[in-house]
């Protein structure tokens, strides 16, 4: 699914409309008569109380046509202006007229009038189209106020196009925004939908298509995009297939306190497809993987007495690691001088693919030139918030996606920023927001089941462009299929590991 700027948008709606002689109120009414389904189908179809807080731009000419189809049907509507008259676009008092000729009105917001906030408290759904995608300053006055109103009254509301509040390119919620519990958006989603906090403000989206013609829609360059379920394909097996066909995986992790990291992400990479899995943890360790280790090949290597690696196990690393086709490095591998330095040995001499999880990444604090020194190679590194910030990436301006997006072409690898909508992006600009996944996932191991299936799709051979988002997709898939069999609370890293084979399953060619 292909995801738009809110400048894409505009010039998708100014050709549209200048070049294409498709009449803006025809764009609008339709526009309107999707936000109002969503109202219809929020309230069974059963008329009631609506009221539709609008703003003096083309988002609030929306809201207006909105009010009078809902009145048409049969509503009891109240439609509010929020700013001022004077600054209304041409469009917007076209919607007015139209309100007025089917007995409505165009209202000014009175925020002291308590007649009118009971009134409120009595609607069975609110219609925010108040900014739209053109919010670029922190909300204040009225605006403020009515958002506030719009999420304290606990009535469902349906924004038009952006819940009112969030950035479009951003997701950063700038002062206050609505808590949609539906979001109508046209033509194609918004980066702000899915990134930042815009993704815990949308709710549930809506994208309708409100005539703009599809040659513009499917000529739009658009860098962003997200997996679809409907586009999630793995293959099937040739019958005469043997375990050398499925990738030769290597895993570089653990430590005393930390032996369970590596097991998550061979068990993981197993049930993902992997051939063969080899697992070299400290000589320490190495009886825990073993017992816990069935179906991959875990190894001891040289270690200090902290029961980390010593500076010895590169070296024994480099034994096993001839004839695999990619590396993990990093779960459970502890912090320590002696650890880094291994990491960043191997990174330098290491030709094949490395995926770089949790110490792994951490070993490149102050170094990040040797990533640098990987250009041209398939680096693909898995941080949260605070390990990208000891790479040098910077997330206080609130961008995200821009940030993550910045990093990978700087530095020439895959970067996959996890957290809510989890960002992989490339080193040419382009960039992925996941859409599966739920708070259920926040534990410990969570990111080592990740790394497992993105060093598996990567040894069966899929192009990292394309294994990389799909493994995030599908993690997310397994703790979504896990949260609704056994619930958010209860569900553990090893029941993601478990419930992959199932996701795969319904998703084969």
């Amino acid at each position: 699914m292909r995801i738009v700027t809110a400048e894409q948008s505009r010039e998708m709606d100014r050709v549209a409309i200048e070049e294409r002689k498709i009449p803006s109120t025809d764009l609008m009414e339709r526009a309107a008569a999707a936000v109002a389904d969503e109202v219809m189908a929020l309230m069974g179809d059963t008329p009631g109380r609506v009221v539709c807080f609008c703003g003096p731009g083309n988002n609030g000419g929306d809201g207006v046509a909105c009010a009078r189809l809902l009145l048409e049907a049969g509503f009891e509507v109240r439609c509010v202006l929020v700013g001022s008259h004077e600054k209304m676009t041409m469009d917007t008092r076209a919607m007015e007229a139209k309100l007025a000729a089917a007995g409505g009105k165009l209202e000014p917001f009175q925020p002291d009038d308590g007649a009118f906030a009971v009134w409120c408290l009595e609607c069975g759904a609110m219609v925010d189209a108040i900014f739209g995608t053109g919010l670029r300053r922190g909300v204040e006055g009225d605006a403020l106020t009515a958002i506030h109103m719009m999420n304290t009254c606990d009535i469902p509301v349906v924004s038009a196009d952006m819940p009112s509040g969030v950035e479009t390119d951003t997701g950063r919620v700038l002062g206050a925004a609505v808590e949609a519990a539906a979001t109508v958006t046209f033509t194609l989603p918004k980066v702000g939908h899915f990134v930042g906090k815009g993704g815990l403000h949308t709710g549930k989206l809506v994208v309708a298509d409100i005539g703009i013609p599809a040659d513009l829609v499917n000529g739009a360059d658009c860098p962003v995009c997200s997996v679809g379920e409907g586009e999630v394909r793995f293959p099937r097996r040739p019958l005469d297939a043997h375990k050398g066909d499925f990738g030769k995986c290597y895993i570089l992790g653990g430590s005393v306190g930390y032996s369970g990291a590596p097991v998550l992400a061979a068990q993981a990479a197993v049930r993902s497809g992997a051939g063969l899995v080899t697992v070299g943890v400290p000589a320490p360790v190495w009886p825990v993987a073993a017992a816990k280790l069935e179906e991959a090949m875990p190894y001891p290597l040289p270690a200090g007495k902290e029961g980390q690696l010593s500076l010895e196990a590169g070296e024994a690393v480099h034994g096993r690691l001839d004839g695999c086709g990619v590396c993990l490095i990093g779960p459970g591998l502890g912090r320590g001088n002696g650890v880094s330095a291994v990491v960043r040995q191997l990174l330098r001499e290491i030709h094949v693919p490395v995926v770089l999880d949790a110490d792994g990444i951490n070993a490149l604090e102050g170094h990040i030139d040797v990533l640098d020194e990987r250009k041209g190679l398939h680096t693909i590194l898995t941080p949260h918030d605070g390990e990208f910030a000891r790479l040098g990436g910077d997330l206080s301006g609130g961008d995200r996606l821009g940030e993550a997006r910045r990093f990978a072409m700087e530095h020439g690898c895959c970067l996959v920023l996890k957290g809510h909508g989890t960002i992989t992006a490339f080193p040419d600009g382009t960039a992925y927001v996941n859409t599966t996944g739920n708070p259920g996932m926040a534990k410990g191991g969570s990111g080592d089941v990740l790394s497992g299936i993105i060093l598996s799709l990567l040894g069966q051979g899929m192009p990292a462009r394309q294994a990389v988002p799909l493994a995030v997709w599908l993690h997310g898939a397994a703790g979504d299929l896990c949260a609704a069999e056994i619930g958010e609370y209860g569900m553990t890293p090893s029941d993601l590991v478990s419930a992959l084979p199932r996701v795969i399953r319904t998703h084969m060619e």
